[in-house]
């Protein structure tokens, strides 16, 4: 399954909720969380000083190769994330 398809079809106004898993193993795509309409998301930090935050933009930007930013959720596990048409 490509990844970046199914973001994509997920997306409204460029932005996209999450709901992040942090501490995993690796960061890595769980799939579509349909009760929440949120993609969920583990990525390989722990949420503390922000590393969870800058794990999952960076898993995201590499994956989508555009720019993404954390528009509401800053300091939660559930997040909206936006996505720019701007190649990053």
């Amino acid at each position: 399954m490509d990844k970046t398809t199914d973001i994509s079809k997920h997306l409204m106004n460029n932005r996209i909720a999450i709901l992040v898993k942090p501490n995993a193993r690796r960061s890595e795509i769980l799939g579509w969380y349909e009760s929440r309409k949120a993609l969920r998301i583990a990525v390989a930090a722990p949420p503390e000083k922000d590393k969870a935050n800058k794990e999952l933009i960076n898993f995201l930007s590499k994956l989508l190769k555009k720019k993404v930013q954390i528009t509401h959720g800053a300091k939660s596990r559930e997040k909206i994330i936006s996505i720019s048409e701007k190649v990053h």
